[in-house]
């Protein structure tokens, strides 16, 4: 389902009036169409489910010699930059970086896709323990590995900005699969 932006364009026209803007004056006239189209842009994922986003990146290279059940090899990608916006205050998550490991069964997914599949889980209302979980059943699905670990670090606006007001706290969260759940000397690896 594509996003609504003509709908959006009323509303946060609805929005300024109801904050006592002129949505009229001119720094103010093209905001609802600007919002729209970032919202298209932004909230992207929301098109998808996780099954359709496995299914968009689920190009993988045959590797037998990553299919040893016992093997503890593993692919780690740290240092992938996302935002999100939080589903409770529609508020931004910020400054937020990803960690993807893998424990690989035969087949291995392009580096790059792991980013594209952060990328898009996040461009959702989310939470940032759900990006985890979402990003780890698109790797189990995409890769056939059920040995994820995904470890997030961010940042929210809506505990910063408003309510309580401590922007220098960060939340993290981890989602453990698998050998990374059962086998803590793999998650320490991770963290070393």
């Amino acid at each position: 389902m594509a996003i609504d932006t003509e709908a959006v364009k009323k509303h946060v026209r609805g929005l300024l009036i109801a904050l006592g803007e002129d949505p009229d004056r001119p720094g103010l006239k093209d905001t609802p169409g600007r919002v729209a189209g970032m919202y298209e842009e932004v909230f992207e994922g929301i098109n998808y489910t996780n099954h359709e986003i496995a299914q968009m990146f689920s190009a993988v290279f045959e590797e037998e010699k990553l299919n040893d059940p016992q093997s503890s090899d593993m692919v780690f990608v740290k240092g992938i930059e996302i935002f999100s916006f939080c589903e409770h205050h529609m508020a931004l998550m910020y400054d937020m970086e990803v960690s993807v490991a893998y424990i690989p069964k035969g087949r291995i997914i392009g580096l790059s896709k792991i980013g594209r599949i952060a990328d898009m889980v996040s461009k959702r209302l989310q939470l940032q323990e759900r990006i985890g979980c979402d990003i780890a059943e698109i790797i189990e699905e995409v890769t056939g590995s059920s040995d994820v670990a995904v470890m997030i670090e961010g940042s929210h606006s809506c505990m910063g900005a408003r309510g309580i007001k401590k922007p220098s706290a960060r939340t993290y969260t981890q989602t453990l699969r698998g050998r990374f759940r059962s086998e803590p000397d793999l998650l320490q690896r991770l963290k070393s």
